[in-house]
Order: C-alpha cells, then structure tokens, then sequence
C-alpha cells in the first residue's frame, strides 16, 4: 500500500519478482529441500539483480528486498505449520493476533486533524473499503491452501505473476520511470525466472513419462 501511495510501484513489483527467489533458498535452509542446478543458477542470478539495482538505487533496494524477505518468511511459516493448522484457522488466528494493533492504529488515526476517513466518499466509499478486506482474506487463505499441499520452491515459482501485473501497471498507468541500468537489473531477475520455469516444464514432464 505505502509503495503505490508513494509512486513505488517498481519498487513493489522488483520484490515480488525477488520473492520466488528467495523462497526457493528457504526452502533449502529451512525445509532442506533439494535444488537443482538451473534452480541454483536462478538464485545466484537473483543475487546479481540486487547487485546491479543496488548500483542504480545508490543503495540496496531496501523495499524491494523488504517485500521479498517477509512474503518468504509467511510462506516458509506456513509450509511449516501447514499440517498442523487449516488455511482458514490460520487466518483467523493471524487476523485475531493483529486486531489489537488494528485498534490501537484505528484510535491513533481518530486523534488526527483529518480524522477516520471511512465514510468521507460515501456509501460507495465505505462498501468499496470494506470489499478490501474480503480482497485480502481470499488469497491469503488460497495462498494457504497451496503451501500446505504443493512443495515450498513451487509456491515461490508461482508468485511471479502478481509483479508482472504490477510492472504493467507501473509503466503503463503510473508512468514511473525505468533508466537503462533498472531494466538490465529487471532483465537478469526475468532470467532467473525463465530457468525456474524451464526446470519446472521439465521436472513435470519427467514426471509424466516416470
């Protein structure tokens, strides 16, 4: 949310292109999940993408890898919990925990000049806000869903479909710019993906033919 507020929209779609990434090298420290070698090469190339956008920023893409790291990190903990827990349990036990922080983030809200916002558009406004929450809650349960019945490295494989959707959406409708060193760095991380989805296409047709 802060990312697209504040015209970061690359920024968003850099980490959610780096997530699969470093999903798959969790996976291999935590869950000691075996890789093979074009999946090690994706990752060293994720490696280098950082390197050569940390070149470009100035500084390392700290929101970018902040997307990354904590999206891995909540797939991680449920490929861990996953059996132990349903999807649907596990959100509300995840939406449980943070409603004292909703609150107590609600009642600093309230103590600003600008106040609550919620119905200041209408009731259009209000429904249409309160739809997010219904937009949030079913991925994030089919997101459960998935990492409890299909390996952690496949999960992460997966995910680069929402950054494609937001490096559209950066370029086309909020027109942020993209220097030359921004796309070769954009380049290596699609490299990276195009081995993953290679050794996929070809671990599921030796599946097959086993």
């Amino acid at each position: 949310i802060w990312s697209v507020v504040n015209g970061h929209v690359i920024d968003a779609s850099l980490g959610y292109f780096i997530n699969p990434l470093v999903t798959i090298a969790l996976a291999v420290i935590f869950l000691k999940e075996k890789l093979p070698p074009l999946q090690w090469a994706a990752v060293g190339l994720g490696v280098v993408a950082v390197l050569v956008l940390t070149i470009d920023y100035g500084r390392p893409p700290w929101l970018a890898l902040t997307l990354a790291f904590s999206f891995a990190i909540y797939g991680l903990a449920k490929a861990k919990l996953g059996n132990q827990v349903s999807a649907v349990n596990s959100f509300a036990i995840e939406a449980g925990l943070l409603l004292p922080v909703a609150m107590i983030q609600l009642w600093i809200v309230s103590l600003q000049p600008s106040g609550i916002a919620y119905l200041s558009h209408g009731a259009v406004g209000a429904v249409g806000l309160s739809l997010y929450g219904a937009m949030t809650a079913i991925p994030l349960i089919l997101f459960g869903l998935a990492a409890q019945h299909l390996p952690l490295k496949y999960v992460g494989f997966m995910q680069y479909l929402t950054p494609s959707i937001q490096f559209v959406l950066a370029l086309v409708v909020f027109h942020e710019p993209m220097p030359a060193v921004r796309w070769i760095g954009f380049g290596i991380v699609w490299s990276a993906l195009a081995l993953l989805s290679v050794d996929l296409v070809r671990n599921q047709t030796k599946s097959k033919q086993g």
